[in-house]
């Protein structure tokens, strides 16, 4: 990831209004800002989330709150708590995200 012609901003995560991406079940609820080419979310999962795709795309993840599953295509699966994370590259590991509990994340790509 290179970042380049962004200027220096800061940002009040609670004044971004959310956007709904309903999942296989639950729902996810994302505050986005977009910056040149890099993408950055605070995303809420609601409890008994689950994704209704294989993602492809690169991604710094952390964990704020709660418990994210994440499984891997290959059938790998992790359990990330708070303040754990991972990275992938794009098109290297095409993952999915769930949760039972509810989890909220942090995320750029």
């Amino acid at each position: 990831m290179k970042i380049s012609n962004i200027p220096f901003c800061t940002t009040d995560w609670s004044k971004l209004q959310p956007t709904e991406h309903p999942g296989d079940s639950g729902k996810a609820l994302w505050r986005t800002l977009q910056a040149g080419d890099i993408r950055v979310r605070l995303v809420e999962y609601t409890p008994g989330y689950v994704a209704d795709h294989w993602c492809s795309r690169g991604h710094v993840l952390l964990v704020l709150e709660g418990t994210l599953i994440t499984e891997l295509k290959d059938g790998r699966r992790f359990e990330l708590g708070p303040m754990m994370s991972y990275q992938v590259s794009d098109d290297d590991g095409a993952h999915r995200s769930s949760t039972e509990t509810g989890a909220r994340l942090f995320i750029v790509d």
